[in-house]
């Protein structure tokens, strides 16, 4: 079978392999770990973004040429969905590897899931996959790219213009967004710990010009910040000593910026993702004007080309256990594009220049 055409093209010319580097910029993590961490698991956008995007591909309803083939797709993976699993590691990654399980009489039964940070390609002499490490702490185990023209492992990968073996992740582009986006959080957690605001001063002016003892400068500061810093006392009232005097403070306009800069950031995040920002709850976002439009958009923009993508995919990999595998979003159950549905159904049967059958082709029956 010619796998992804990698057969085929082994017998002419190929171009010199390229590997991407890109360059540190900034000072946020370029670690995919770190990334990971920062940005799905401590970034409450970037998750969302993710989780709207690959449940939506997870869930989508699909029609196939083989009932077989369905099922199998739509099995788990690891306790998990497998084509949510796979949308959402293409979108933090760039990479989503498919190992194919079969047994001993060569059936495929199961579609299995793999951590994409812990796989590496291995390429031959002209640079062509001829197998995958999977790491695993010091354990790694070598898994070949097919067996007898069937293939083990099915490697889908996201567009990536500087390296021939490995995609680029959303994650990646969005990585400044989130950085500045965790960075105002813990800002106004200061912020909040510090009473809520930067509220004002003791200023110690005792009248003769001298100043605090260091003992009695650690002992008011003690008593500050056990007594009056945080939120739960904020607004209790303050006594004072002979000498101590208030001085009440406000915030910056730069103080003040924070706000923005963090909502800029969270558009940014769902820019990367390819989510709508009014479906995440951002203020001043309403280039859409209502959640369904914004909806639709979600599904035409970012969900529908996902899922083609991975089925695609998925269809030429397993082609060798089903000859003429079909696999597609029925888009006539998808709920959000119900309405572009009813208006094509409308404008066809205004339509009194075509026949009942050419009617029932432009819908989509047979």
């Amino acid at each position: 079978m010619k796998w992804f055409g990698r057969k085929a093209a082994r017998d002419g010319q190929r171009p010199a392999l390229a590997r991407g580097g890109w360059s540190s910029v900034g000072d946020w993590p370029r670690s995919y770990e770190v990334q990971l961490r920062e940005g799905y698991c401590q970034n409450p956008v970037a998750q969302r973004a993710v989780r709207m995007v690959a449940e939506g591909v997870g869930g989508a309803p699909l029609t196939g040429s083989d009932p077989a083939l369905l099922a199998l797709v739509a099995a788990p993976s690891g306790g998990q969905r497998l084509l949510e699993t796979l949308a959402a590691q293409l979108l933090l990654h760039g990479n989503a590897y498919v190992q194919l399980l079969t047994d001993e009489a060569g059936t495929l039964h199961t579609l299995y899931a793999l951590r994409p940070e812990r796989v590496t390609v291995e390429p031959d002499a002209a640079g062509w996959p001829v197998a995958y490490r999977y790491r695993v702490g010091e354990h790694v185990t070598r898994l070949a790219a097919d067996d007898g023209g069937r293939p083990q492992i099915l490697h889908l990968r996201a567009f990536h213009p500087a390296d021939d073996h490995y995609g680029l992740g959303c994650l990646d582009a969005a990585a400044g967004a989130i950085a500045i986006h965790n960075a105002a959080t813990r800002w106004n957690k200061a912020l909040l710990d510090n009473a809520a605001r930067p509220s004002g001063a003791l200023v110690y002016d005792p009248g003769d010009g001298s100043a605090l003892a260091p003992d009695q400068f650690a002992r008011l500061k003690d008593e500050m910040e056990a007594g009056f810093a945080g939120a739960a006392n904020a607004g209790r009232p303050m006594l004072l000593e002979g000498g101590l005097k208030w001085q009440a403070m406000s915030l910056t306009p730069a103080d003040m910026d924070f706000v923005g800069l963090k909502a800029a950031a969270a558009r940014e995040i769902a820019l990367a993702f390819g989510v709508p920002p009014m479906l995440l709850g951002l203020p001043g976002d309403a280039a859409y004007a209502n959640y369904r439009e914004a909806n639709r958009a979600l599904w035409r923009l970012a969900i529908l080309p996902m899922a083609e993508h991975l089925l695609g995919g998925l269809v030429q990999g397993l082609g060798a256990w089903f000859p003429g595998a079909a696999l597609a979003v029925d888009l006539d159950r998808v709920t959000a594009l119900a309405e572009e549905r009813e208006l094509l159904w409308r404008q066809v049967a205004g339509a009194d220049f075509l026949t009942s059958e050419e009617k029932r082709k432009m819908v989509g029956l047979p």
